[in-house]
């Protein structure tokens, strides 16, 4: 286990669910379910499978405090803030480059930060066979997502056959013959009758000889970040220096797509990425004709609403209205059509730099 590593990231801005997030602090840092985060849910998770001082976070310069705040369980110098933001491929390779300085027998997990898993036991087993697989073979894993719906916003891990290994695990690897983009809702529904998709929920898992081999030959640049990093006597200027040039690119684009070979497990836990209020909505209490709401309201002829009320000494009231999203905080209210959730993080280009 002491070589078992975690990438955390939790970096991106708090569009989908203004007023109650912000850029400083989006999904993965409100208290949205209970009195944890998401972020904290996701370090808790680990627990018996990587050790502590072996979970790295990455985020942003806007949201490291907050997440200091939220992670303080972890050493101060796990967490790390990119000085520039270059999507997911620079952002891993970072922490990959951190590893290897540490460790470079490491086989480590990227994972997000900001996904509503319940089920512990079930994540934790398909984890722990997702890491003895990448440290007994040259596969880089994913974990997938089995498909409830036809939905045209994720990504698509297709499976071809079962993975031949020489050792026991208790959940069955499939080698995956491609990733596919964002279908349209045709080609999603067709992935679904096909029975042999998975959603990519990216979460991957490889050991560090292995990523390392994989990048130096489809991404060199990203390579020769990592080799600089790992052999750097000063790893923040390092960074300050190096990553700000960095080719912006997805982890898809550079490396999954394109490696030798790999394999994914099929997620027996629940998984919910919470992408909106109508997501969150499912997780409130049910008031009157289909109002999901945090806190007591009141209500009259009012039905399939959502309210999420963030102030501790006020009351929100709805009379004749239906299909509503309302979200109270100290400083401002939004009052929206349910039917426009994904609409909402348009409204950050009409908003004052205060409320962002």
């Amino acid at each position: 286990m002491s070589h078992n590593y975690a990438l955390i990231l939790a970096g991106g801005s708090g569009t989908r669910f203004w007023p109650l997030s912000r850029n400083a602090k989006p999904k993965q840092l409100l208290n949205l379910f209970d009195d944890t985060t998401l972020l904290q849910q996701t370090i808790t998770r680990l627990q018996g499978l990587i050790p502590t001082e072996n979970i790295l976070i990455l985020t942003n310069s806007l949201q490291e405090e907050e997440v200091r705040k939220v992670a303080h369980m972890l050493p101060a110098g796990n967490i790390f803030a990119e000085p520039a933001k270059r999507d997911t491929a620079p952002a891993v390779a970072l922490g990959i480059g951190l590893i290897a300085a540490r460790d470079p027998d490491a086989t480590m997990a990227v994972l997000p930060s900001d996904q509503l898993i319940q089920d512990i036991d079930s994540f934790q087993s398909i984890l722990g066979d997702s890491l003895s697989i990448a440290s007994q073979t040259d596969a880089l894993v994913t974990i997938g997502i089995k498909p409830t719906w036809p939905c045209p916003s994720y990504g698509y891990i297709e499976r071809g056959p079962s993975a031949a290994l020489d050792f026991d695990t208790t959940h069955e690897p499939f080698e995956v013959t491609c990733f596919r983009e964002k279908p349209n809702p045709e080609l999603a529904e067709q992935f679904l009758r096909q029975g042999n998709f998975a959603w990519n929920a990216g979460m991957f898992v490889w050991s560090l000889k292995t990523v390392t081999a994989e990048l130096k030959n489809h991404t060199p640049q990203l390579a020769e970040f990592i080799d600089e990093l790992k052999d750097s006597s000063d790893v923040s200027a390092t960074i300050a220096e190096k990553f700000p040039s960095l080719t912006p690119i997805s982890i898809d684009y550079a490396l999954m797509e394109k490696a030798s070979r790999v394999l994914n497990i099929e997620a027996t836990f629940d998984w919910d990425d919470v992408g909106s209020w109508i997501s969150i909505a499912k997780y409130l209490h049910t008031q009157g004709e289909s109002n999901q709401t945090n806190r007591e309201i009141t209500e009259i002829e009012s039905e399939n609403n959502i309210i999420f009320n963030d102030r501790q000494n006020s009351r929100i009231a709805l009379l004749g209205v239906d299909d509503l999203i309302v979200v109270q905080t100290d400083d401002a209210l939004l009052i929206a059509n349910r039917h426009q959730a994904d609409d909402i993080k348009k409204l950050s280009d009409q908003l004052p730099e205060n409320l962002l």
